[in-house]
């Protein structure tokens, strides 16, 4: 359980209920506006990194995270889907897009329209299984993104080492990344510093049954 989980009783501020990132008890008609916000950062980002690897014509290194082609379905629809059948609190979108970061600072490898997705789903699900209390098992989400079992788990270990096992979050900068998603921030890496933030919510359902399968492009 990581450090932002121990806040559970700790406020409710006018950032976290303007990202929907408050304690909702029950699943909600509407996504929380993080989603549209951490989609707009993350399409952004790839226009931009591949605008500049095209102008440069710096070939982008291939991980295990590229696909050999961009999946049809954007990544604001990915998002609304990981987080439709996910169950994690709106918060682990927040935490993901800290890994996110940490992942491309210490690799060097830029976000593209081949790697976001499989980056997406993989930070997600680590982002839950470190501060929810209740989350789902990697097979699941490999259905939720569209992979095999097999790759969420290649997934997962390459992202862990990648990031050191650095999974912690402190407030301050779990705050940072509200503010810069609130500002739609993208050129900039966040700058830590105190901010208070919203608890974090329990799984809302657990029902398998209603994942449909997506696969995206290997």
């Amino acid at each position: 359980m990581g450090t932002l989980a121990l806040e559970v009783e700790t406020l409710a501020s006018d950032m976290c209920l303007g990202l929907g990132l408050q304690d909702l008890g029950k699943r909600s008609p509407r996504n929380p506006r993080v989603l549209s916000l951490l989609s707009s950062y993350l399409e952004k980002s790839v226009q931009s990194n591949e605008k500049l690897m095209e102008n440069t014509q710096i070939k982008d290194a291939v991980t295990i995270f590229h696909g050999s082609k961009a999946p049809a379905l954007g990544i604001q629809q990915y998002i609304n889907r990981i987080f439709k059948y996910s169950c994690c609190s709106p918060s682990c979108f927040v935490v993901a897009q800290v890994y996110v970061d940490r992942f491309v600072q210490r690799t060097n490898v830029p976000l593209t329209s081949l790697n976001v997705h499989r980056l997406l789903i993989t930070s997600v699900m680590v982002a839950a299984k470190f501060i929810d209390d209740a989350f789902f098992n990697n097979a699941y989400y490999a259905k939720v993104g569209g992979v095999s079992t097999a790759e969420i788990n290649k997934l997962e270990m390459r992202f862990l080492f990648a990031l050191d096992f650095r999974l912690n979050v402190s407030l301050q900068t779990f705050g940072t990344y509200c503010s810069q998603l609130e500002k739609e921030v993208s050129a900039v890496p966040p700058i830590e510093r105190p901010i208070r933030i919203c608890g974090i919510k329990d799984c809302w359902q657990n029902n398998e049954d209603s994942v449909c399968s997506q696969t995206i492009a290997r």
